[in-house]
């Protein structure tokens, strides 16, 4: 034990607890985002309740094998809690969210090469008909359950052993089950931002990857969500060449 206390406060090593980090996001994301997406790529396949418990799942998996070596903190919220407990120097809280936010992006562009579906789908959005203030606050109260297994569980600043895996990965998971419908159960800036930057910047097509170019969804039947394309098909709407959006109108000859 005090030998991993004094690797993770080596300087020396913070590289290898940065990368550490990074790949430990990077997997969180790719599930995260990887359901909703999925879900688009492949109807009927992935339910919502696989969905939400994968996240969970996969951060229990990611403290067991990773939390010794950087702390699998996976979060930004996470990193600047550790700090203002005075448990995690504040010079290395910046390097820890850019690495978090760097695997985010990486994750969503992966997803986005592989399965040809629009970032937006691995967003989180509110639920139609409520505000995007009702989400936020949800996510506010989410993120603070959060914080406070995760603190009670630590060791230090460090997510380590099975009690605090799975106390987190239960939390994460139970979260997910019953609040996502409203906000998405993000809890974490990293992964809200990683499709968010990939989707609103265009990030995605600059690079090349595929993607569908208007990925906006309408509500349909019994309040689910369904791709505009549908609704495009039921108003007579098309995409022409070049993917531009046009109405079909009679000619003077069809009048």
């Amino acid at each position: 034990m005090v030998q991993q206390i004094e690797d993770f406060a080596n300087p020396r090593q913070e590289w290898r607890r940065l990368f550490s980090e990074l790949l430990g996001t990077f997997f969180l994301v790719l599930v995260a985002a990887g359901g909703g997406m999925m879900t688009e790529a492949f109807p009927g396949v992935i339910s919502r309740e696989a969905a939400v418990l994968a996240p969970g799942l996969m951060v229990l998996g990611v403290i067991l094998f990773m939390g010794k070596v950087s702390g699998a903190h996976l979060n930004p919220v996470v990193s600047i809690a550790f700090a203002l407990r005075s448990d995690f120097p504040w010079r290395r809280v910046p390097g820890y969210v850019a690495a978090q936010v760097v695997a985010a992006v990486l994750a969503t562009w992966l997803l986005t090469a592989l399965t040809g579906v629009s970032a937006t789908y691995g967003a989180t959005h509110p639920a139609p008909g409520h505000s995007a203030g009702a989400a936020f606050w949800m996510e506010a109260v989410l993120t603070f359950g959060l914080v406070s297994v995760i603190l009670g569980t630590a060791s230090g600043a460090q997510n380590v052993g099975v009690i605090g895996a799975t106390a987190v990965g239960g939390y994460v998971a139970l979260a997910g089950l019953w609040a996502s419908p409203l906000s998405g159960a993000s809890m974490n800036p990293a992964r809200t931002l990683g499709p968010d930057l990939v989707r609103g910047g265009g990030l995605g097509r600059r690079l090349g990857l595929p993607g569908r170019t208007h990925p906006r969804r309408t509500p349909g039947r019994c309040g689910r969500l369904r791709p505009a394309r549908a609704r495009w098909r039921q108003v007579g709407i098309h995409r022409g060449p070049g993917h531009s959006v046009h109405r079909d109108t009679p000619t003077p000859d069809q009048t």
